[in-house]
């Protein structure tokens, strides 16, 4: 006899299915173009960043093989910690796992009971879900519209103790992106705890890859930033960066999601730091692969896609329904190109979209065939 809870679940999968939202893992072998990974340099298979992360390997093991306040803090952790400062020019940093475990603990653990939490309606999952989870409040604004920001910022702004705005950079599913120097003028103005998430802008913007902020004059403006090792540098775990001791100080002391995990693995610091030197060499790089996917943006437009014309790396395709969404991506990958077919609840009811992510690897005839299958599918 089925068990209740196992009728519940499957039920809710197979709904899911009906309509086109079921999720499933796969092992895909068979591209020979993969456009899902956010691994926008092509590094993690760089022999440098594999000899750092050997080098790693072979003086610290396999494992940290304890939490980072026991035993499992190591000299490759600080290292890379303190390249990170340099890089990002802030004075004070810690690394977590993953930017999720980053994210969660930024939100969790600072904002108290008289404070306010300004999100853009469109944040990562990491931020969104620990909203109203406790005592602070919070509001969204309208997806990248700091006119609305604004307008709460000075309906609100007198009736709390902190207020903390929060966004991302370059934004996961569309590769849009805020007025950064429009957000720094609101914090003069307005005297809030500015939160920037540079996971997809680190290393394809600004002058050493440094990202958007770096790009738009306004990184020394962010109070807290955040940003990941598993995209650009080809690693994995996440870094958050400040000019305040006492806020690294507070989550070494009260987050939960640092203080009671396993730290990140030696030959992953090891790997993120060679990642990172290459990367701060490599603009003529990120600005080809820009330039690449711009490019297919225009094609797009000129064949009547819906996409953005933000110029970032990700670019995406909007299809509509979730199972038109499915058929496009699986089309793709007949011809060996892998892309992201994102869905509700990921993106909003009626917006499935193909997610091109752009790196190195990819050159003008790659973008004429796609442009070609998209069409031929669009036709049928």
């Amino acid at each position: 006899m089925t068990h209740p809870l196992e009728s519940r679940l499957q039920n809710e999968l197979n709904q899911r299915q009906a309509a086109g939202l079921l999720r499933t893992l796969e092992v895909l072998e068979t591209c020979t173009t993969n456009l899902i990974s956010n691994d926008y340099f092509q590094l993690r298979s760089h022999p440098q960043v594999i000899e750092g992360a050997k080098t790693a390997l072979e003086r610290y093991g396999a494992s940290s093989s304890a939490s980072p306040l026991l035993s499992g803090f190591l000299p490759c952790h600080e290292h890379l910690i303190g390249q990170l400062k340099t890089w990002k020019q802030k004075s004070a940093g810690l690394l977590f796992n993953t930017g999720f475990m980053a994210n969660q603990a930024l939100l969790t653990h600072l904002p108290g009971p008289r404070d306010l939490i300004l999100a853009d309606r469109l944040i990562h999952h990491s931020i969104a879900q620990t909203l109203g989870k406790h005592e602070t409040r919070f509001k969204r604004y309208q997806h990248l519209d700091l006119d609305h920001l604004e307008e709460l910022l000075d309906q609100q702004g007198k009736d709390y103790e902190t207020i903390f705005v929060v966004t991302e950079s370059v934004f996961s599913m569309d590769g849009d992106y805020p007025d950064l120097p429009r957000l720094a003028a609101l914090k003069k103005k307005y005297h809030f705890v500015w939160i920037l998430d540079e996971a997809h802008g680190t290393g394809v913007f600004g002058p050493t890859g440094g990202g958007l902020a770096e790009e738009q004059g306004v990184l020394p403006e962010v109070d807290i930033l955040v940003g990941t090792l598993g995209k650009a540098l080809a690693s994995m775990g996440a870094y958050v960066l400040t000019h305040s001791k006492t806020i690294i100080d507070y989550l070494v002391n009260f987050s939960g999601e640092l203080i009671y995990s396993t730290y990140l693995s030696p030959p992953q610091a090891g790997a993120a730091e060679a990642a990172l030197k290459i990367i701060q060499k490599s603009q003529a790089t990120a600005r080809n692969i820009r330039n690449t996917a711009n490019r297919f943006r225009e094609q797009l437009e000129r064949d009547g896609w819906q996409t953005n014309t933000f110029d970032s790396q990700i670019v995406p395709v909007i299809v509509g329904d979730p199972k038109d969404a499915l058929e496009l991506r699986n089309k793709l990958l007949e011809h060996g190109i892998l892309v992201g077919a994102v869905r509700p609840p990921t993106v909003p009811q009626n917006s499935s979209r193909l997610r091109f992510s752009f790196h190195a690897g990819v050159g003008e005839e790659k973008v004429e065939e796609i442009i070609t299958l998209l069409n031929s599918w669009k036709q049928k």
